[in-house]
C-alpha cells in the first residue's frame, strides 16, 4: 500500500496551547537548543475533535468515555421504558461483554455525610463508535422480554453476555477508531491498531517562554478602593511549528474491512482535519487561531519520513522573521534528502502562500491552492488504492 505523509508549518502567536502540570507552555530540546513544543496527544485530541466534526464524515464519529454503560443505559431506557429500573445494570452488563472491562457504581457521600449512589461507569476510557453504540441498543431492545424477567443482576450479565455483542461492539469501525486506534488492556484482541501517527509539533527555532503580569477589575469595586480586584500571571510563547503526521494506508484499509470507499473518505478527512485542527489550551485568553502557512502532502510506497532534521540547526532570528527561512531549510532539506536516498515520493503536493516568492525564497516546488491539493490528493489516494486491489 501506501504512506501519506503530512508537513506543516505554521506560526502561532502568543499562546500557551498545551502546558505542563506547572502551567508552562511544553518544551522540549532539539538540536541542543529549547523549542516550543505542543505534544502529540493534545494535536491528536484537536485532529480527532475536527475530524468527527466534518459535516461529510457522518457516520464516522466515535466518543472516547468512562461512561459507556450510561450511554447504553439511557438509550435503552428511552427505547424500552419497561427496563428503566434496570437499564444501568445491563449497561454494566454490556460493557463487560463487549471489553472485559468492569463497570461500577461509586459511592460518594452527600454533605450530610450520607452514601449517594452514581452512575456506573468503566475503570478506564474505551473508545467506540456512535454508530456501534447503537448497534449495541438495538440488540439489547430485540431482547427486552427476556431482560424484563431476569431477576438478578447476574441473570442480566448471562443473558447479555450470549447476545454475541462482543462482535457487534467492535467490528465495522467507523472512521475515527480505524484512524486513531483502540487499546483495551483487559481485552488485546478487541484493540485496533491506529491508522494514523502524529508527532510532537516543535518550533523550527529556539523559542522563549515569557510572562503575562495581569490584573482583573472587580466591578463592584468602592470608588475609594483602587486597588486591583486580582493580580497574577502566567506564561506564553510564540513559535513557528513544523508540525509532522503519517497515514499507514494499508492499516486504515484493514480496519475498514478492506472497503476502499471508507478509506478514501477516512484519509481525505483526516487530511482537512489535522492540517485545519488547533488544540484548545487557553484559547479564551490568546485567541491563537492561525491557519498552516505552508502544507506538503507526499505519497511514499516504502515508508513514512519525517522532515523534522531541517530544523535540527535551529531557525537563527532575524528582523524578516522565521517563517520564510523555515520554508526555505524545509524545501531545500527535502530535495537534498530525496536526491541522497533516492526514493522521490510517487505523489506530492505543496501548498504555501506567494509571499513566499516575494520573500526570496528559492527552489520551490509547484505551489498549489488547499482545494486544488485535496483534488489531487483525492486521485492519488485512489490511485493508490486501486494498485493495492490488483496487486
Amino acid at each position: 500500500m501506501a504512506f501519506l505523509d503530512i508537513h506543516i508549518l505554521q506560526n502561532v502567536p502568543p499562546s500557551n496551547i498545551n502546558r505542563d502540570q506547572d502551567g508552562s507552555p511544553k518544551t522540549a530540546v532539539f538540536g541542543g537548543a529549547k523549542r516550543a513544543r505542543v505534544s502529540s496527544q493534545a494535536w491528536k485530541r484537536a485532529t480527532r475533535t475536527a475530524f468527527e466534526a466534518d459535516g461529510t464524515l457522518a457516520g464516522e464519529d466515535a466518543v472516547r468515555t468512562r461512561q459507556l454503560p450510561q450511554m447504553i443505559a439511557d438509550q435503552l431506557a428511552e427505547r424500552v421504558p419497561a427496563l428503566a429500573d434496570k437499564a444501568d445494570a445491563i449497561g454494566m452488563a454490556a460493557a463487560f461483554a463487549m471489553f472485559k472491562v468492569a463497570a461500577k457504581k461509586p459511592k460518594k457521600k452527600s454533605a450530610a455525610d450520607e452514601p449517594v449512589e452514581e452512575r456506573p461507569v468503566t475503570e478506564y476510557l474505551l473508545f467506540l463508535g456512535r454508530t456501534q453504540i447503537n448497534n449495541v441498543v438495538d440488540t439489547l431492545a430485540a431482547q427486552a422480554t427476556a431482560l424484563a424477567d431476569a431477576k438478578t443482576d447476574q441473570e442480566l450479565a448471562d443473558i447479555v453476555g450470549a447476545l454475541g455483542l462482543k462482535d457487534l461492539g467492535v467490528s465495522a469501525h467507523p472512521g475515527s477508531v480505524a484512524l486513531f486506534g483502540r487499546m483495551v488492556a483487559n481485552s488485546p484482541d478487541t484493540g485496533v491498531d491506529a491508522g494514523c501517527q502524529v508527532a510532537h509539533a516543535i518550533s523550527t527555532h529556539e523559542a522563549i517562554t515569557e510572562f503575562d503580569y495581569f490584573t482583573a477589575v472587580d466591578d463592584m469595586q468602592q470608588d475609594d478602593n483602587k486597588g486591583a480586584g486580582m493580580i497574577g500571571s502566567l506564561e506564553f510563547n510564540s513559535a513557528t511549528l513544523y508540525r509532522y503526521a503519517t497515514l499507514d494506508l494499508r492499516t486504515l484499509h484493514t480496519n475498514l474491512d478492506n472497503n476502499h470507499e471508507s478509506t478514501l473518505k477516512s484519509a481525505l478527512g483526516f487530511i482537512r482535519a489535522f492540517s485545519s485542527s488547533m488544540p484548545t489550551g487557553k484559547a479564551n485568553t490568546f485567541a491563537h487561531h492561525t491557519r498552516p502557512e505552508v502544507i506538503i502532502l507526499s505519497l511514499r510506497e516504502d515508508r513514512p519520513v519525517s522532515h523534522v532534521d531541517a530544523f535540527e540547526r535551529p531557525i537563527a532570528r532575524t528582523g524578516d522573521g522565521y517563517l520564510a527561512a523555515s520554508a526555505t531549510t524545509l524545501f531545500a532539506h527535502i530535495a537534498g534528502a530525496d536526491e541522497q536516498w533516492g526514493d522521490t515520493p510517487s505523489w506530492s503536493a505543496a501548498i504555501y502562500p506567494s509571499t513566499l516568492e516575494s520573500n526570496g525564497v528559492t527552489e520551490l516546488p509547484e505551489r498549489l491552492t488547499w482545494k486544488a491539493a485535496l483534488t489531487q490528493a483525492e486521485k492519488a489516494l485512489t490511485a493508490a488504492l486501486s494498485k493495492a486491489q490488483t496487486t
